[in-house]
């Protein structure tokens, strides 16, 4: 005779065997920290879960969060990118000059386009001589950063143009809300469905997982590499366009150090150092995370410089577990 199973058994192991493989999902950690970390601060820091609290850790964390997107969509491709910080910083520049001279929107086409532009010039050197993209870029970010400083002389820039792109970037639409936090939500919708619903996103994984087989079965590791370091510097760009609207000014110090904050964004939700790995969703709320503490640890009563102290010690941790579970997955 057949031993007859116990519903009772039946249904534990089935939750069990949906814990595993929700275990396994790439934003799965992201998502608990997130809640967790969001609770703690609910709960000891009495004025974090007020609408004007929450809606500022949106805007700081919209602004970091398009610039993690794109930094993220290129890391899974296998590379990286650290002079976004710099274009950030530029194009603001850029932005307010242009627009100051003819009118926002045309300022707002022509600095992606510059945008653009640096990010295939990027792409292009790193392609082209095998340098890696870590020096590439690094160069870059110096390149860029020292340019707009000698043509600053360090001083900022007031932005005296029309309205009309800083009311669709950042103007406030009610209750603390901006249309910054629709672009990041929308942009996120749309490159989560990118890298996980087209060609495109099996190319990018496959690019960064192996690049030598990816080639052997078709995919254009080449053009895949050099549209995500094109699509890395728009979205720093868009940026660095929405943070000069909120401000209305330009400085050449704006974004020091944002290149980090945005890989440590990605690296906490998911996405692996060594490409092939990653999540744009996770990207959203490794955002969440970063920009959660900067404001909970102070109403907290921390002093403000333990921010980056936490942010070090949840990158750590979060790089460990991913490569936990990427082995898990493989």
């Amino acid at each position: 005779m057949t031993r007859q199973e116990n519903p009772a058994d039946l249904e534990i192991e089935e939750k069990l065997s949906n814990f595993t493989h929700l275990r396994r999902l790439p934003e799965f950690g992201v998502i608990l920290a997130f809640i967790i970390l969001f609770t703690i601060f609910s709960i000891f820091a009495t004025q974090f879960l007020t609408l004007r609290n929450l809606t500022g850790i949106l805007t700081i964390v919209s602004e970091l969060g398009i610039m993690a997107i794109g930094v993220a969509f290129l890391m899974i491709s296998g590379e990286f990118d650290l002079s976004v910080s710099s274009v950030y910083a530029i194009s603001g520049f850029l932005f307010v000059t242009f627009a100051n001279r003819y009118n926002s929107p045309l300022a707002f086409i022509i600095t992606l386009i510059i945008a653009l532009f640096i990010g295939f010039c990027n792409g292009i050197i790193t392609i082209r001589t095998h340098i890696p993209s870590f020096i590439t870029t690094l160069g870059m970010q110096l390149l860029l950063r020292g340019s707009l400083l000698a043509i600053t002389g360090g001083e900022s820039v007031s932005y005296k143009s029309d309205t009309i792109m800083p009311v669709l970037l950042t103007k406030f639409i009610g209750y603390g809300f901006r249309p910054s936090h629709i672009w990041f939500c929308l942009l996120t919708l749309i490159f989560s469905l990118l890298l996980t619903r087209t060609r495109y996103g099996n190319w990018v994984f496959a690019t960064g997982g192996n690049k030598e087989v990816a080639r052997a079965m078709g995919v254009k590791t080449t053009r895949v590499k050099m549209i995500n370091f094109m699509l890395s510097a728009l979205l720093a760009s868009l940026s660095g366009c929405i943070v000069i609207s909120r401000f209305n000014l330009a400085n050449a110090s704006f974004g020091i150090g944002m290149e980090l904050e945005a890989i440590a964004s990605a690296v906490i939700g998911g996405t692996l150092l060594t490409g092939g790995y990653g999540t744009i969703i996770g990207v959203f709320f490794g955002a969440m995370i970063t920009g959660m503490m900067r404001t909970g640890l102070v109403m907290m009563g921390a002093p403000a410089y333990w921010y980056q102290a936490f942010v070090g010690a949840i990158l750590i941790v979060a790089a460990i577990i991913n490569l936990k579970l990427s082995r898990i997955e493989m």
